[in-house]
């Protein structure tokens, strides 16, 4: 679980750096968008899904895969794959 917890961390620590970068008048709506996104990772009921999915997880094995938040972060930004 803290290794998801980290990686949500992380895709929010990205996406806040990905957002202040966003100053144009025309990607102010995409800037809205990541921060109702930022606000969704936030939320108690995103960390119970995401410590559900990691109680899953753990049952049938451990997972190379990184979290949702992490790859979802990594898709908008363009970040390396591992």
């Amino acid at each position: 679980f803290t290794c998801l917890v980290l990686d949500t961390d992380r895709a929010l620590v990205l996406l806040e750096e990905y957002c202040k970068k966003l100053r144009k008048p025309e990607e102010q709506q995409l800037k809205k968008a990541i921060r109702k996104v930022m606000g969704i990772f936030k939320s108690s009921l995103f960390q119970a899904l995401l410590g559900s999915f990691t109680k899953k997880t753990t049952r049938h094995g451990t997972t190379s895969h990184p979290s949702l938040p992490t790859a979802f972060a990594c898709d908008v930004l363009g970040c390396p794959k591992d």
